[in-house]
Order: structure tokens, then sequence, then C-alpha cells
């Protein structure tokens, strides 16, 4: 071939790959623009729209080899964008965003509502970290994905934007976080009247009681003449408060615990404790708080000491089962994590049997340390009959992360870090 017709062939080749690149770059962008416009359609049917375009797109589902459906890109954007849920591919549920909209589903279905409540939004990758923990153990788990279709109007609220970090090691690495905060699921009537509240991270097994035990007080209380209902109400919450203070003894008492553990009195709200609130939380946000608050690391010893970490431990392993992951959260996990199959096998199971026994530890401290505490205002009707409120009483007094600090306890006064005006934008 002379350097002439190869010129002309080069040319040739080029002209025909920019041809198909960009025949392909608008097809996507046409396949873009068409789900949008489905989904915009369907978002307003609810649960039947989610319903709807699962069945239309059913071949465009794909399996992975851990047995994970993992749908392409384009239909999982659409898919979150559809549910208002990150991951909704594993979950397979309908939130709703605004809570009149709700309410009125729940009117027209007599199904409660199941309001969580979170930093960030759910629909993001990088909401808070409990919400995120939710995304991964609970919604995809398949008995919970269930009852949550089947038995729940589904709503979320974020409370206030999530502080996020993000480390430039400045050779084109970066590393994202978020930084502190606390989720919780509300359980309303079709009013949108607090009936109980789930804080924290619970394992699948123990949200799943909660759940039920909430939807049969719920209906009950729904059934009732309005006369009646806050009777009820202080006597649900009165007799639960009971039953977990029956089986907080008679955990220490199988153990042979003497002195209880207790979390720290009269904390301040600074973001070391209530980090601690929150222990799988606290796994993967320690380093960080240890990087941005000098003494940080310290003052979260401490914090170990006085909340007698190996009494929790134990009491935690009572409940180990209730920790225990289904098939469809592993899968997640191994989707969100590993790129290798080679890593995989060697560190799925480490991974999963240490986020099981920190998901045991926070159900344990979340049901008798922050449950009980909701439970007893429940009794004493202080700031429980409107939702808004309760959450404000939540976020302030047990998740220790108030309203009033814009900083989420990040800003330590006492220390100094030699940066311009303390660092602050």
């Amino acid at each position: 071939m002379t350097l002439k017709n190869f010129t002309k062939a080069f040319v040739l080749s080029l002209v025909i790959v920019n041809f198909w690149s960009t025949a392909q770059a608008q097809t996507s962008t046409s396949e873009t623009a068409a789900l949008s416009q489905e989904v915009t359609v369907l978002r307003k049917q609810g649960s039947q729209g989610l319903q709807k375009f699962l069945n239309t797109h059913k071949t465009q589902l794909n399996t992975s080899s851990s047995g994970a459906v993992v749908p392409n890109p384009q239909i999982r954007a659409a898919l979150d964008q559809l549910c208002q849920q990150r991951d909704c591919y594993a979950s397979r549920l309908y939130w709703y965003t605004d809570l009149e909209a709700a309410k009125a589903a729940a009117k027209a279905s007599g199904k409660p509502i199941l309001s969580l409540r979170l930093l960030g939004r759910l629909d993001q990758d990088l909401s808070c970290a409990n919400s995120r923990f939710f995304r991964v153990a609970l919604y995809p788990n398949a008995a919970i994905s269930q009852a949550l279709q089947n038995r729940f109007i589904l709503h979320w609220q974020s409370v206030r934007p999530v502080p996020k970090i993000t480390i430039d090691f400045g050779d084109g690495r970066k590393l994202e976080r978020t930084i502190t905060g606390n989720s919780i699921h509300y359980i309303l009537d079709a009013s949108g009247r607090p009936i109980d509240a789930i804080p924290g991270l619970y394992g699948p097994k123990a949200f799943l009681r909660q759940l039920q035990q909430a939807e049969v007080a719920a209906k009950e209380y729904s059934k009732l003449p309005t006369a009646q209902r806050q009777t009820f109400l202080r006597k649900y919450h009165s007799d639960r408060l009971n039953a977990i203070q029956t089986q907080w003894t008679a955990d220490l008492s199988r153990l042979g615990i003497q002195t209880p553990p207790r979390l720290v009195d009269n904390p301040s709200p600074t973001a070391e404790v209530a980090g601690s609130l929150a222990v799988t939380k606290m796994a993967v946000e320690t380093p960080m708080l240890s990087a941005l608050r000098p003494g940080a690391e310290a003052n979260r010893n401490n914090l170990a000491a006085i909340t007698d970490q190996e009494a929790w431990n134990k009491i935690a392993q009572l409940y180990a089962t209730d920790a225990k992951l289904d098939q469809n959260s592993i899968a997640l996990i191994s989707a969100k994590k590993f790129s290798s199959t080679k890593t995989e096998s060697e560190n799925l199971q480490k991974i999963v049997n240490q986020f099981e026994n920190l998901m045991a530890l926070d159900s344990v401290r979340n049901e008798y340390m922050l449950h009980s505490q909701i439970h007893q205002w429940f009794t004493q009707e202080a700031q429980t009959s409107d939702v808004a409120e309760l959450n404000e009483k939540v976020y302030a007094q047990l998740f220790l992360t108030p309203s009033s600090d814009p900083w989420l306890g990040l800003l330590a006064n006492d220390s100094y870090s030699a940066i311009d005006n303390d660092g602050l934008r």
C-alpha cells in the first residue's frame, strides 16, 4: 500500500470511529432522556409506578456472579430517581419525600407511615453513615423489604445537610467521607401523629421486630375513639418501657454483671460523644474525627472506659443472631465494596462478621439507652404529639447534634489549629 493510500484509509477509519462514537453518544443521550421522562410519569403513580418500571425493564436487569441483580448504570440511576433512594435496585422500595403526600397515601391504604429522618439525602451516596447502613443491612433484607412494601407507607426527610470530608492526597487520589449525624425511623399514623420511633441502627431481625410491634400499635391506635387514643399510647409505651427494663435485668443477671454499663453522665454535644452513641458509624468516622480534633483520640479512649465497652460487648453477643445479614445484603456489600473476585473471597466474610458484631452492639445500646428514653417521653407526653417537635428533641437530647449548633460539635473552642480563622469559611 502506498503512503497516499494508507493515509486515505487511516483518515477513513477515523471518520468511521468518530461517526460510531457520535451515534453511540446520541443513542445514550436519547435513552437517558426517555428514561427520565418515563420516571417523571411513573413517580406520580407511587409504588404501582415502580412496579410498572421494574416489569418494563426486567430484561435489562443483569445477574452478577455473586447472585446480586445489578442493573446497567442508566437503569440504576433511573430507579434511584423513581424510588428516591440510592441502591433502589436492591430494595425495590418507593419513598415519598413530601409528608402530606405520604399522609394521603396512608389514609387511602389504611397503612401507617414509616418516616425516616436523616442528615443528607437518602437518594445520594454520601448521606449520613447510619442511613447508608440502612440501605445495605435493612432495606434490601428480603423479610424487611417485603414488610415495608406491603405494610407501610415510606417517607424520608432530611434534617440538615450532612458534613462531608474530602482528603486530597495531592497525586490525583481523593478519599470522601461523611462525618457525624444519626438517623431515626418514626412510625406515624395517617395524620402524621407519632406512635413510636426506632432510633439509630438495629440488626435486621431486631429492626423487623420493632416494625411489627409499632405497626400493631399504630393500627390499634387508629381504631380507637379520639378520646381514648392518648391513654392507649401512654399504656403502650409504659408497657414497652417495663419490658425493656425487665429484659435489661435478665441480661445482666444471665451474664453476672454486677455494675450495669452506662453512657456518659450529662454529656456535652461534641462530635466525639455524639459519635460514641452509634458504634457502627463510629468505626468508620473515628479516624476522621481524630485527625480533625486534636486530642480526640484520647477523648475517645476515655469514653470507651466510662461506657463499659466490655460489658456492652457481652450483652450484644446475647443478640448476635438479630444482626445476621441475609444474602441480599451481603451481595450488595460485595457489589459496593469489591471489584476483584479474589479480594472478595479473601475479605468479604471478615467484613460481614465485623459489621454484624457492630450492629449487634448498636442494637442493644439503641434499645436500652435511646429507645427507653423515647418510651419515657411518650408516657410523660413530653413533646411527642408532633413529629417535628419530637425530632428536634431527639436530635438535641439523644443524638447530641442540636440544631442550635451549626458545627455539629466539630468545632472545638479550646484547641488551636494554626489556620487563619480556625479554618472557617
